[in-house]
């Protein structure tokens, strides 16, 4: 492809607290400029179209997280030796420590327990009526991630709150930033606490790091990090996600109608629903050595911004990308990543909102707004945190 003489310049920043509540415009703008945008607010170069962050995440080699993944050099300091923020041997060996508790074997055996979970939480929506879709979406989260990671009953009051700052803080070093800051120390103490006095559960995610520390497979020091790395993303997407779905369908009634006629289509609704609403907005990555993409030379040390909602959204791949339709096939979708760091929990994800959308189906003729919804304002994770519903039972 010919080098692009010109690289566009996008100047709003996508970043401000009103584009953090309503980003679609500025994805929109962004991609009409072209594959490779400029924001010069943020020393950053922003990738809005799919084909350039797919291509991006497939090529772990010259687009690399170990050097962080938000736009906060601070903050991606500080965030070093997760799963999320390693390459090579290094991210290998960190995500094999728990691959085999999230293989669809693994998976299987949580299922029955998931769906028996997920109708019991349904079923108190519905003798209530009117509630906040936000809680009830992280409920059933709330009720599998902490008990798998083996985070301690004490202390699970505060993960909606810790979790969604850890995510904050890897936005740009701007005021959401900052206010994540001590949520986040909170969040790590505790996780120390939780390896120093090994307070994981027995048999999870937290016990199995223990035991890898102990037989010198890590170190203790990088269990805390790991088990934080572990559950908020387990959490904050998957509680994002469900939210996600109950506006959608709230406001998308006859799509509701389509999904209680035929509920084989669960798996491609939450596609659909992770596509058009993607609980993460971007991640960012370091380019390691000096490359071309899309006709754009990219210098070795640039910050490369991956708009994965953007890409969602993107008109060269999808038809008709802002319309919300649980017919289409939207399998291709970049909510959970690509490449060596796709989600590693998107399996479980997935179970879950499949899980909650059947016991929904089973038991909700209709749900519709019962007030204006509120977005939680945050760097990382476009999440409901109020969202009034009336639930008329099946």
């Amino acid at each position: 492809m010919p080098r692009r003489p010109d690289v566009p310049v996008y100047r709003p920043d996508i970043y401000s607290p009103r584009a953090i509540l309503d980003p679609y415009p500025h994805y929109a703008a962004l991609r009409e400029l072209g594959p490779v945008v400029r924001l010069p607010k943020h020393n950053a170069y922003a990738l809005p179209r799919y084909a350039e962050c797919r291509a991006a995440l497939l090529d772990h080699k010259t687009f690399v997280s170990g050097d962080g993944v938000g736009l906060n050099p601070v903050i991606n300091r500080l965030s070093r030796g997760t799963t999320l923020t390693s390459d090579g041997e290094d991210h290998t060996r960190r995500r094999a420590l728990v691959a085999h508790r999230l293989t669809p074997r693994a998976l299987r055996d949580l299922t029955d327990d998931i769906r028996r979970r997920a109708d019991e939480i349904v079923a108190a929506a519905v003798a209530r009526r009117t509630v906040d879709g936000a809680e009830l979406a992280a409920a059933l989260p709330l009720s599998v991630v902490p008990d798998l990671v083996g985070w301690p009953q004490e202390g699970r009051e505060h993960l909606l709150t810790w979790g969604a700052a850890t995510f904050d803080a890897l936005g740009p070093a701007n005021g959401q930033a900052v206010k994540a800051i001590p949520a986040g120390l909170a969040m790590m103490r505790f996780a120390r606490d939780v390896v120093r006095h090994r307070t994981a559960l027995p048999g999870s995610m937290g016990a199995d790091l223990l035991t890898a520390a102990d037989n010198g497979t890590l170190t203790h020091a990088e269990c805390p990090a790991l088990m934080i790395d572990y559950l908020a993303p387990s959490l904050d997407t998957t509680l994002s996600g469900i939210a996600g779905a109950l506006h959608l369908f709230a406001t998308h009634p006859a799509q509701w109608q389509h999904l209680r006629q035929d509920p084989t289509l669960i798996p491609n609704a939450v596609n659909e629903v992770l596509r058009f609403a993607s609980p993460l907005r971007a991640f960012s990555r370091k380019v390691a050595h000096d490359t071309e993409l899309a006709g754009t030379a990219l210098p070795a040390g640039t910050r490369v911004l991956v708009l994965y909602a953007s890409a969602n959204r993107d008109p060269l791949v999808w038809e008709d990308p802002d319309t919300f339709t649980i017919h289409r096939n939207a399998s291709r979708h970049l909510a959970f990543g690509q490449g060596k760091h796709g989600c590693a929990g998107q399996g479980l994800a997935r179970l879950e909102t499949e899980a909650f959308l059947a016991a929904l189906v089973a038991r909700v003729a209709t749900l519709a707004p019962a007030g204006p919804p509120r977005w939680s304002p945050n760097n990382i994770i476009h999440r409901l945190e109020h969202l009034p519903l009336e639930l008329t039972p099946a």
